[in-house]
């Protein structure tokens, strides 16, 4: 068939090029429709993006910045979403990290606590064997320095005798 000619109302509309939603309509009948239509409705699927196809450069390009802005924009969530991903776990991470140096301090502390009451019951223990000792023991009154808030009968009894 050469352009610009009338196609055999015989023939289907499938077999005409270009024609793609109206493939499988006979022409005739699609002339009868064409005849009685609402062309506010048939106007979607006679559009003349439809029989433009791939030959006309325009909606080509459309389609193509469309496509290329909806790609960036699954780049850049599928980039976000790994970044966010990412985040959470480093987050994770810190958050286990304190948990466990909490629990390594809180024995840590709990061990200096207890170390601290050995070392307290160890300092009574030496004042009591101190202070039964003392009575038997000749000590020179410049010699003997105890804690100032402690009394210390042997100093008190010296000084008493040279007074």
């Amino acid at each position: 068939m050469m352009p610009g000619q009338i196609p055999d109302p015989s023939l289907a509309a499938g077999s005409l090029p270009s024609l793609g939603p109206l493939a499988g309509i006979s022409a005739t009948t699609l002339t009868d429709q064409l005849k009685l239509a609402d062309f506010r409705q048939l106007g979607t699927m006679l559009s003349p993006l439809h029989f433009l196809g791939r030959l006309g450069k325009r909606p080509l390009a459309i389609k193509t910045e469309m496509d290329e802005d909806e790609e960036r924009r699954k780049r850049r969530r599928e980039k976000n979403k790994v970044a966010a991903a990412r985040c959470r776990n480093k987050k994770k991470e810190r958050t286990d990290f304190l948990q466990r140096e909490s629990e390594r301090l809180e024995m840590v502390n709990s061990e200096l606590k207890a170390q601290i009451e050995e070392l307290r019951l160890e300092r009574q223990q030496l004042m009591v064997m101190l202070n039964l000792h003392r009575p038997t023991c000749i000590v020179r009154t410049d010699s003997v320095k105890t804690p100032e808030n402690e009394a210390n009968p042997l100093l008190e009894q010296l000084s008493a005798d040279k007074k």
